[in-house]
């Protein structure tokens, strides 16, 4: 089975589904982890700047080539394959602070038609069987922008609960993108292979959890509980025997 899972940020996936990620791979299922928002931005300026300087990063550093490495190594943990959308972060589309991230989409901000024009120019070459996705929790708009652009490609697509977002805000709501007439579904995982891989997002570590016992410790208690539709139940069924 080809997997491929589409996750807003440089971290997302492997916080959120890496245990599922993991155990899909080593039952020798191809997984491929696409990353929608990795631009670099040559001498950032105001949010965006802010953004990297709050995880301890001078402003001369190539912030993002720091987390497209992170990545990379994390998803070579998880035994899948990373591959990385060209497309800006929220504080480079004009969202000026951390609440602006959470204030809902920007009326001209349509990046979603980009995001799923690459994701089906991806799959035109990949033809996954099943994809990943995030449901939006927490209302990030760059989450909310690949749930948009995913749900508007109606693939077979398993929706994950975002973490930490769902760590801080259990009684969270999807994003309205979300196709109706899901049900919950938990596939095996291994959290000790996903903490690992975590664990190599050291950008992110301090910032999210307090450095990396702490993200240990809060991603230790996290079930992996994804929706499906009827599309994505039926390649479960036929090809890993889920019910």
């Amino acid at each position: 089975m080809r997997v491929l899972a589409v996750s807003p940020h440089l971290d997302d996936a492997a916080f959120s589904v890496g245990g599922t990620l993991a155990a899909l791979a080593d039952a020798g299922h191809e997984v491929t982890v696409v990353t929608c928002f990795t631009r670099s931005v040559p001498d950032p300026t105001g949010f965006a700047l802010a953004c990297q300087l709050d995880k301890g990063l001078p402003a001369d550093v190539d912030y993002m080539a720091l987390r497209r490495a992170e990545n990379a190594a994390a998803t070579a943990v998880l035994g899948a394959t990373a591959v990385d959308l060209d497309l800006p972060e929220a504080p480079h589309r004009g969202y000026a602070d951390a609440l602006d991230l959470f204030a809902g989409v920007h009326p001209r901000d349509d990046v979603w038609r980009a995001v799923a024009e690459q994701l089906a120019g991806l799959d035109a070459d990949l033809d996954a069987d099943l994809w990943l996705a995030p449901q939006a929790l927490g209302a990030h708009v760059d989450h909310v922008q690949v749930l948009r652009a995913v749900a508007a490609l109606d693939r077979p697509t398993l929706w994950w609960r975002d973490s930490p977002y769902v760590l801080r805000q259990p009684a969270a709501v999807p994003g309205a993108a979300l196709p109706g007439r899901s049900e919950a579904v938990e596939l095996p995982q291994l959290p000790d292979r996903r903490a690992d891989a975590c664990a190599c997002y050291t950008t992110q570590l301090g910032f999210q959890f307090g450095g990396e016992a702490g993200m240990r410790s809060a991603l230790a208690g996290l079930a992996e509980v994804l929706l499906a539709g009827p599309a994505a139940r039926d390649v479960l069924a036929a090809v890993t025997g889920a019910p």
